[in-house]
């Protein structure tokens, strides 16, 4: 089976590995091309290009402006042969759109499964990801075996733009708990406590997590190599402020906790992995 591959950042080219490792033989394509030469495997020169070589094809870019110049654009995959065929979007989208290319990819004859996936780099490099799936259910089924290569968990959530949704709601918490996770050992710093010692204690109560877990290192070392970037949480959120818009809730947290990722942004620190909105209280 050969599958296509579009977008390789941090998180798009972990899962492509993956895949890889798992016997897909993948067709790839990224915008900077020597980013896909490491994988040793073929790369098409346009997302038209790509397309006319598989039936199906995974799609991993920063947002739903990047996703619609792959799926839409100039050299798009609807310039491509694209009648029949399924995109699988694992971008975090706006909603919005995320249901607007499902109507408009059927005016083709096309496929469109809007497929984010919760998780990083290291559950990618596991298959440990969790992948919440809208679109039809016909098509979920039938790449169901192609998720489990690299999803511990597949949720089919209905139709296309609410598996966006729910990704987002995710994000409001993993933003809100790594916020007030760095505020809290920031705090606790300048009341004169040692970093490690907080962070054990933090651990062994109310900041007990996941997220503690797997960012525990970087804080203690202050390694805020990439996994999932401070301009991802902070788009993020940016997004599910539309949605509590457009359902007429409200949030005492979001926008203040985005606008910490935007300080973070404003002090250069936008390409780091979004644990580095320590800093932002570190040197406060």
């Amino acid at each position: 089976m050969r599958i296509g591959f579009a977008g390789l950042g941090h998180l798009g080219k972990e899962i492509a590995r993956r895949l890889i490792s798992e016997g897909i033989e993948l067709v790839v394509w990224n915008r900077t091309k020597e980013k896909a030469l490491d994988l040793g495997v073929a790369i098409a020169d346009t997302p038209a290009d790509l397309i006319k070589q598989v039936d199906r094809v995974f799609l991993i870019v920063f947002d739903s402006q990047a996703s619609e110049e792959v799926i839409f654009g100039k050299g798009g995959f609807v310039e491509g042969d694209v009648k029949g065929k399924t995109i699988i979007d694992m971008t975090t989208n706006h909603y919005a759109y995320a249901e607007r290319a499902y109507q408009e990819l059927k005016k083709y004859g096309a496929y469109y499964l809007d497929a984010p996936v919760l998780g990083s780099v290291v559950p990618a490099q596991k298959g440990q990801l969790v992948m919440l799936v809208g679109g039809d259910k016909e098509k979920y089924e039938e790449n169901l075996p192609l998720f489990e290569k690299f999803c511990r968990k597949i949720y089919y959530v209905g139709k296309a733009g609410n598996g966006t949704k729910l990704k987002l709601i995710n994000n409001i918490v993993l933003g809100g708990f790594m916020e007030l996770l760095a505020e809290a050992i920031a705090i606790g710093e300048l009341a004169g406590f040692d970093r490690e010692l907080l962070i054990s204690i933090l651990s062994e109560g109310a900041g007990k997590s996941y997220i503690l877990d797997v960012k525990k290192q970087k804080l203690l070392d202050e390694d805020f190599s990439t996994h999932f970037s401070v301009d991802l949480i902070y788009k993020d959120l940016h997004y599910a402020q539309d949605l509590l818009r457009d359902v007429k809730a409200f949030s005492f947290a979001l926008q203040n906790v985005k606008e910490a990722y935007g300080k973070a942004r404003s002090m250069g620190l936008g390409e780091l992995d979004f644990s580095a909105v320590y800093k932002i209280f570190k040197k406060t």
